[in-house]
């Protein structure tokens, strides 16, 4: 079974950017990677993804989101995540479960013992490796989210970048409570710095944590497999 990393954190983050540096780092040592994100990944979930994050479905109801989350999600890992585990891989995931409970659970606040359930019945009890929090303030979050929108020539992936910060606030909090409660698996860094700094932190954080992984720590575990 291959290595399971997720990468999480607030809009604007930089998660995306630094999942993408790690496998650059990680293939250039020899390794083979899967990267991939959510919601999507994969065909049917991208189109689950276009309509989760198009601002014009504003109307949506948290417990249709919700819903719509598990589906892509439990599409992803049968398609493309389990797949790659079985065959050795490492697979970095640009979100996964705990999105859910910090967006849909701590920012929505919907039932957190209802998403636990969801979550497992769309992961088969899939539980990441390792999950590296890239946190920021909500307003340097927000503002680099909002300036990457505006430049792209692509789809307005905006819905939850138009959330009230108050809501963004709830969702940071969300995350540093995971963290706080499963620190074996969760690596925080500052992601408030620019890229070359933040790329910095990420790297000093996981050098250990990836090396004793390695060295015979719990793999991505699956239920029933």
């Amino acid at each position: 079974m291959g290595f399971f990393i997720t990468f999480e954190g607030v809009e604007g983050c930089g998660k995306t950017t630094q999942l993408r540096l790690l496998k650059e780092r990680l293939e250039s040592c020899g390794e083979k990677v899967i990267a991939t994100r959510e919601p999507g990944g994969c065909p049917i979930a991208d189109q689950m993804r276009a309509i989760l994050l198009d601002a014009k479905n504003s109307a949506i109801t948290p417990l249709a989101e919700l819903l719509l989350y598990a589906a892509a999600r439990a599409q992803h890992v049968n398609e493309v995540i389990v797949p790659a585990l079985q065959r050795g891989e490492t697979v970095l995931c640009d979100r996964f479960t705990d999105a859910t409970v910090a967006y849909q659970g701590h920012g929505r606040g919907l039932d957190l013992t209802v998403i636990g359930e969801l979550n497992r019945l769309a992961t088969g009890a899939l539980a990441p490796s390792l999950t590296v929090l890239i946190d920021c303030p909500v307003e340097i979050g927000l503002s680099r989210a909002l300036a990457r929108i505006e430049a792209t020539s692509g789809a307005r992936e905006e819905r939850f970048e138009l959330e009230s910060v108050r809501f963004h606030e709830r969702v940071r909090e969300g995350y540093l409570a995971l963290a706080a409660a499963f620190p074996e698996r969760f690596v925080i860094v500052d992601g408030s710095g620019d890229v070359p700094r933040t790329e910095k932190l990420v790297t000093q954080a996981l050098s250990t944590r990836i090396d004793a992984l390695k060295r015979g720590g719990s793999p991505a575990s699956q239920a029933g497999s």
